[in-house]
């Protein structure tokens, strides 16, 4: 994929993309695999509302299945889409990263920080070994994506003096 002025995308940019995507498919995954546990599912739509009949709580599951996996693959292409553009030299892409991608750190910095101080456990929240391990992954992910975006922001100049060129004044 060529970047500003047709010249090719910076290896460092190129590498971000690709740790944005790679992070939005390790939640996707993530989220799937929590979608596709069923009695969990059940379990939870049973406590939260216990009237409920069995076929009440199997379309309830059904239902939030099927809307959690429309959300899942719009994140995707939502990220992947974002990854693009800022590969191709849109700062407004790198800023929407930015920010989505700053929050993602930081919430995955508290998780980590409320397990490992056993905060988390005294309130009585359940970090399995899985989840600790997306969690660091994908902060990991982020963060790296976030510092190589910002290494080369000559490639995003170049974007914006094109944009501006092209624009009648």
């Amino acid at each position: 994929m060529a970047g500003p002025v047709g010249t090719p995308v910076p290896k460092l940019v190129d590498v971000s993309r690709w740790l944005w995507i790679a992070s939005a498919c390790v939640g996707m995954l993530r989220f799937l695999e929590q979608l596709l546990d069923r009695e969990m599912l059940v379990a939870e739509v049973r406590r939260q509302n216990p009237a409920l009949g069995q076929d009440q709580i199997d379309a309830n599951v059904n239902g939030g299945v099927l809307f959690g996996l429309l959300i899942a693959v719009a994140l995707l292409v939502a990220y992947t889409r974002l990854a693009n553009a800022m590969a191709r030299g849109r700062n407004w892409a790198r800023i929407v990263l930015t920010v989505l991608g700053g929050a993602s750190v930081a919430f995955g910095l508290f998780r980590l920080l409320a397990w490992s101080s056993g905060v988390a456990a005294s309130l009585g929240v359940e970090m399995r070994p899985v989840d600790l391990a997306v969690t660091a992954v994908t902060t990991v992910l982020d963060a790296s994506a976030i510092v190589l975006m910002y290494r080369v922001s000559a490639h995003f100049r170049k974007r914006v003096a094109v944009d501006s060129a092209v624009r009648p004044s």
